[in-house]
């Protein structure tokens, strides 16, 4: 019994000594090779680190802040007549082909309605019973309409109505639908490429555009 146990761990010290040294790896045995030319790619190349000094540093922060932004479309909503007027002697001064107002249309818009209310007051106990049921709210964005609260606006008086239908029977029963602004049409100022040189001076449309904001263009 001793001679066999003596001569399986023979057996056994020299399948691992051919294992190790890769003579097993005609059959697909051995060990993974630690020098294959993708590995030595992959290695962290040391003479390539530089490490940057705080004068350095601030220097390739500054290069990369003063990179240039590309170039952005930005427009309008739609606008009356009244601010197209006060745009048009500021954009005179702006680049050909830098600028340009284009037609659109808002399509009508209903909302399902709460409102109108006393007072904040009693406002502030309808966003209370509201969150405790989920459903969720926003001012209107017609001022005319405050202090009232909108469930949700749509495109169309038919999906407002289903819309309400479901508040219902979550146990919402004084709000109705109406419309909140009907179809206008008019037209929007399109700034197509508004780069480095231009976005300094889109402070110059503030005032014609009365405060409001430009957005991507979409």
């Amino acid at each position: 019994m001793l001679r066999l146990i003596v001569l399986l761990l023979l057996l056994a010290n020299g399948a691992y000594f051919a294992w190790s040294q890769g003579y097993l790896q005609a059959w697909g045995q051995g060990p993974m090779q630690q020098s294959e030319p993708q590995r030595l790619d992959q290695q962290i190349k040391p003479e390539a680190i530089r490490v940057l000094k705080g004068e350095d540093l601030k220097r390739a922060e500054v290069a990369a802040a003063q990179a240039p932004r590309p170039p952005e479309c930005l427009a309008s909503v739609t606008l009356d007549d009244a601010a197209m007027a006060s745009l048009k002697p500021v954009l005179d001064t702006w680049p050909t082909g830098s600028w340009n107002f284009e037609q659109t249309v808002e399509p009508p818009r209903w909302i399902i309605y709460m409102g109108k209310y006393a007072g904040v007051e009693q406002v502030a106990r309808k966003r209370a019973e509201l969150r405790q049921i989920g459903v969720s709210f926003e001012a209107p964005a017609n001022p005319d309409l405050e202090p009232g609260l909108s469930l949700g606006g749509f495109t169309s008086e038919a999906a407002a109505n289903q819309q309400l239908q479901s508040l219902a029977e979550r146990g919402v029963h004084t709000a109705r639908v109406l419309q909140e602004r009907p179809e206008h049409r008019g037209q929007r100022l399109v700034l197509p490429a508004v780069d480095d040189s231009l976005r300094p001076r889109l402070d110059e449309l503030k005032a014609p555009l009365a405060s409001r904001p430009l957005r991507p263009c979409r």
